[in-house]
């Protein structure tokens, strides 16, 4: 049974995202999901305070 268990916890730290975790509802895709757009939007942003989704802009 530990055995199982330790498999299973190794394939999910193991995931890493894929375009189609967009698409699925499990728990894990959509956190990948999330996760890479938020780190997308604030490589595109170019700097930590990231003002995509903010109304004010850093001068």
């Amino acid at each position: 049974m530990k055995e199982n268990n330790n498999k299973q916890a190794n394939n999910l730290a193991g995931r890493h995202y894929k375009a189609e975790d967009y698409q699925k509802n499990d728990q894990v895709s959509s956190g990948l999901a999330t996760t890479h757009e938020q780190v997308s939007d604030a490589y595109m942003e170019g700097e930590i305070k990231a003002g995509i989704d903010n109304n004010e802009r850093a001068e």
